[in-house]
């Protein structure tokens, strides 16, 4: 599909994710990219997703409006995290059908892997058992998207595909600690330590669990290849395909922002999932992706964005 005349409205356009992708659409010479926002359109509300489709009239969509977080979130909002994003991802969906939308792209997630599922993660195994407890409720409310767009393949001839995204970082993430994933907080309190002068910073878990990190932009180029060039019913993982423990990220992290301080290990909280790292193969074979940035050099990048934010975060 030539994206470069088609209207396409990315729901999520303005956030971490989603403005990298809208930016990377129209680098792309897209023309009609369409960011609707949350005070317009309230995604969760079935008369301002029909309004959205009639006032707006996509012929592509990027689903990428989520609510988020690391585990403290996960687990303080369980239900939130459930019944929003399988609400708006269903009513997305639903009304693009109605609409005979061109295109639907549902951003998938890694949380919806089983706890203990075989690394590297294959697609084949995504329903080899129930995902990692702190973020099982989010990570199958997007899992049902993904029955949702094979359904409606298979009875209505509906355009809808999945890529499974691993965790992401970047320039513009979310460095809140009460919904911030692991690097932003990580960067957030090495470099706050740092300026304070602090001689040790404290860790959720025994730094044991591995993870893997796709570098935003990178990830954004996935998302525009596979609104071009893939048209599979089959979901695709998105990833870098290199995993690091945590403990290992955290020396790294505070090798990039200078602090030399100790790293303490609160063993009392949660790990979350043991290991997490994908078998990519399937994006580069099925729409010629594959990760470029190298982890240390989008953390340096990410920590420099950091610091240039430094009065916005002040205080904070």
């Amino acid at each position: 599909m030539d994206l470069r005349d088609q209207r396409i409205v990315v729901t999520g356009g303005a956030g971490f994710l989603g403005g990298h992708v809208v930016a990377r659409l129209r680098r792309g010479g897209c023309r009609h990219v369409l960011v609707p926002r949350s005070r317009q359109y309230d995604l969760r509300d079935t008369a301002a997703v029909a309004r959205l489709y009639e006032e707006l009239r996509p012929e592509v969509v990027i689903h990428l409006a989520a609510v988020v977080g690391g585990i403290g979130a996960n687990r303080a909002n369980p239900g939130r995290f459930f019944y929003e994003n399988a609400i708006m991802g269903i009513q997305m969906m639903e009304f693009a059908r109605r609409a005979a939308v061109k295109k639907f792209v549902a951003v998938g997630t890694i949380c919806s892997y089983p706890k203990f599922t075989p690394v590297p993660f294959n697609e084949d195994d995504l329903w080899n058992g129930y995902p990692e407890e702190t973020n099982a409720p989010y990570g199958l409310a997007k899992k049902m998207l993904l029955v949702q767009a094979q359904a409606y393949r298979a009875q209505y001839g509906f355009n809808a595909i999945c890529p499974m995204l691993v965790n992401l970082y970047g320039p513009g993430d979310n460095f809140d600690f009460e919904s911030s994933h692991v690097i932003p907080a990580l960067i957030r309190k090495c470099v706050d330590a740092r300026e304070r002068g602090e001689s040790r910073i404290t860790l959720w878990g025994d730094g044991s669990p591995t993870r893997e990190f796709l570098y935003v932009q990178d990830a954004a180029k996935a998302f525009a290849l596979a609104a071009e060039r893939y048209e599979g019913a089959e979901p695709v993982n998105v990833g870098a395909g290199k995993e690091i423990s945590i403990r290992d990220l955290a020396d790294l992290i505070a090798e990039v922002t200078g602090f030399s301080g100790e790293i303490r290990w609160d063993e009392t909280m949660p790990n979350g999932q043991p290991r997490r790292s994908l078998d990519a193969s399937r994006a580069k074979e099925l729409f010629g992706f594959e990760a470029k940035t190298p982890l240390r050099d989008g953390l340096e990048r990410t920590v420099a964005w950091y610091r240039a934010q430094a009065p916005v975060h002040a205080g904070s």
